[in-house]
């Protein structure tokens, strides 16, 4: 009589029935789970959705002496400032869902400034075999990416180099892009200033996201001159900021936030001074937070699965060429999409 072990053994999925399952063959599958850039992105995305739907897992042990590789990887969580840590904790499922999808298990440490997360990476590399790491938060003078490639440990980060001649794969949303697309929709809608509600300077996220409606502003031939402010990511900030700007002699009609809780803080002061959706004012945000979509606030959503999925393919070309030449660093860049509510 079979033992309960036994028994799941042998009703557990299997590659060979995830291959039928998914229409593929055998070597698609470990393709997909093993060097994912083969693989077409629609076969690739169909074979990891049987993989999540059947809980398939790898003989992770068989895997491991095959390969020389642990499949554990190491994410940091950021500490999460207001609405900033959604998008955080966001990316943070999606890649531990698509990480698991290949066989992948995360190990999830939390991140405060670049020395103590340094000395995070010296303990984890000391207690743990790690494929490699998975970094958010980039900035300008960034430590840790230095530290990584000095010690060549394999790494991706979510978001770019900024202001870096460093080179390392990353995978990123186009924030100038979503920004863009957010100030041409109130253009369209008719509002011929424009303010954009950033963050202080330094930020390189920020500054993208500020590009991106300068350059809006300018095709269309509107002005910018006194229709930007900076401030920190708080819902009073983008509040106060809001209240100032209308107190132009031609104030704006129309706001575009860096970040949700920002824009936010607009949408609220707006309300507060009986101003109605329409020619008379208008919002959109970024990030499409779950406070946006409560209070109806138009926002710019981040396409995280598909940063998460990049991500992985990035870490797993450099395990491929751990022994060897890995050629140039892949930089991918995604499209964000424009979420409209009754603010705009």
């Amino acid at each position: 009589m079979q033992g309960p072990v036994s028994r799941w053994r042998s009703t557990r999925p299997t590659l060979e029935s995830v291959a039928r399952e998914a229409a593929v063959s055998r070597q698609t599958v470990s393709n997909v789970l093993n060097a994912p850039h083969l693989v077409s992105e629609e076969t690739r995305r169909r074979v990891e959705d049987v993989i999540a739907r059947t809980g398939y897992r790898p003989v992770r042990a068989a895997q491991t002496l095959r390969t020389r590789r642990s499949y554990l990887i190491a994410v940091g969580l950021q500490t999460p400032a207001e609405d900033r840590g959604e998008v955080g904790h966001g990316f943070l499922h999606a890649l531990t869902e698509r990480a698991q999808a290949r066989g992948y298990r995360t190990l999830v440490y939390t991140a405060g400034n670049d020395k103590s997360e340094i000395s995070t990476y010296e303990n984890l590399l000391s207690d743990y075999d790690l494929d490699g790491f998975v970094l958010t938060g980039t900035h300008t003078g960034d430590e840790r990416t230095a530290w990584l490639s000095r010690h060549h440990i394999p790494f991706v980060t979510f978001g770019r180099p900024w202001g870096s001649a460093a080179r390392h794969s990353w995978a990123d949303v186009d924030g100038a892009a979503g920004i863009r697309a957010a100030t041409d929709h109130l253009i369209g809608l008719g509002h011929h200033r424009v303010a954009f509600l950033g963050w202080p300077e330094g930020s390189g996220v920020g500054e993208d996201r500020r590009a991106g409606w300068e350059v809006a502003c300018r095709a269309a031939a509107l002005p910018t001159s006194g229709l930007a402010a900076r401030m920190d990511n708080s819902f009073a900030a983008g509040r106060s900021a809001c209240a100032e700007l209308l107190q132009a002699d031609d104030p704006p009609t129309a706001f575009v936030g860096v970040s949700d809780v920002i824009a936010l803080g607009a949408w609220s002061e707006l309300a507060a001074r009986g101003l109605q959706p329409g020619p008379q004012a208008a919002v959109v945000g970024f990030d499409d937070s779950a406070a946006a979509a409560l209070a109806g606030l138009s926002s710019v959503a981040q396409p995280l699965s598909e940063v998460a999925s990049a991500c992985l393919d990035c870490l797993q070309k450099l395990q491929e060429h751990a022994d060897g030449p890995a050629g140039s660093p892949d930089e991918v860049l995604l499209e964000p999409r424009l979420i409209l509510r009754s603010s705009a």
